[in-house]
Parts: structure tokens; C-alpha cells; sequence
């Protein structure tokens, strides 16, 4: 599965479900710009520090930009900015999901409801 940012930051948050969820999966993505995400939200060094200690630790792949998730990423914005609010860094990381053909992983609904191509499964922290 895929996971979008908001998963890893109830974690940090010391969310026990959420934590449980990454930790009975053996097969776990972030899409690079959920890490940029992550990253950015950082309020210090020693957190960027965390943050990559804690992806590595449990053994995520980080998924990279690709021409193909750049383009349908793209179509995404073009199709849904306007009727759904769909913004760049939620359309990459529905498109990551999409391309790799993987389920994504989130408690926002709202932002990805509107994908129809997408398989996606909605935490409930």
C-alpha cells in the first residue's frame, strides 16, 4: 500500500491505529512528495533528522516522480482543481498510487473521492 501523508503525521502524533496499520503491513510506499511533505513540515533539523530515521526504520520505499506520474498528475489538477479543490501535492500522490497500481492509504477522503481510477482505503483514526 501506499500512504499519504496525513498517516505518518498521526503517528507522529502517537496515533496507536495509525501506528499499528504501518506496522502489519510488510510492503509499505510513500509517494516523494508525501516525503517532501513530511520534510517540510519539520521544524528543525533533529525532526528531519526523525523523520528519516523513522522511514528507514520501517521500511518504506519511496516512490520517485516519474514522466507518467507527472502527466496524469497533471490531467488530475486540470480535471478536479476547480469542482474539487484538488491540489498538486494530492494529485501527485493519487497519481503515484495509480501508476504503480498500488491502494492509497488515508483519512482525507474528501481529497481523493473524486479519482475515480483510484483504489483507496480510508483510516479512520
Amino acid at each position: 500500500m501506499i500512504y499519504d501523508t496525513d498517516i505518518l503525521i498521526w503517528i507522529q502524533r502517537g496515533n496507536e491505529k495509525a501506528a499499528r496499520l504501518i506496522d502489519r503491513d510488510d510492503d509499505k510506499h510513500l509517494s516523494i512528495q508525501s516525503y517532501m511533505e513530511l520534510l517540510q513540515g519539520a521544524g528543525s533539523k533533529a525532526h528531519h533528522r526523525y523523520i528519516k530515521a523513522f522511514i528507514f526504520d520501517f521500511g518504506f520505499s519511496i516512490l520517485p516522480l516519474t514522466e507518467n506520474i507527472g502527466h496524469r498528475g497533471l490531467i488530475y489538477v486540470e480535471e478536479y482543481a476547480l469542482s474539487s479543490s484538488m491540489r498538486a501535492g494530492d494529485a501527485i500522490i493519487a497519481a503515484t498510487a495509480v501508476e504503480n497500481n498500488m491502494t492509497l492509504v488515508s483519512s482525507n477522503a474528501k481529497h481523493f473521492k473524486v479519482v475515480k481510477e483510484l483504489k483507496f482505503k480510508a483510516f479512520k483514526p
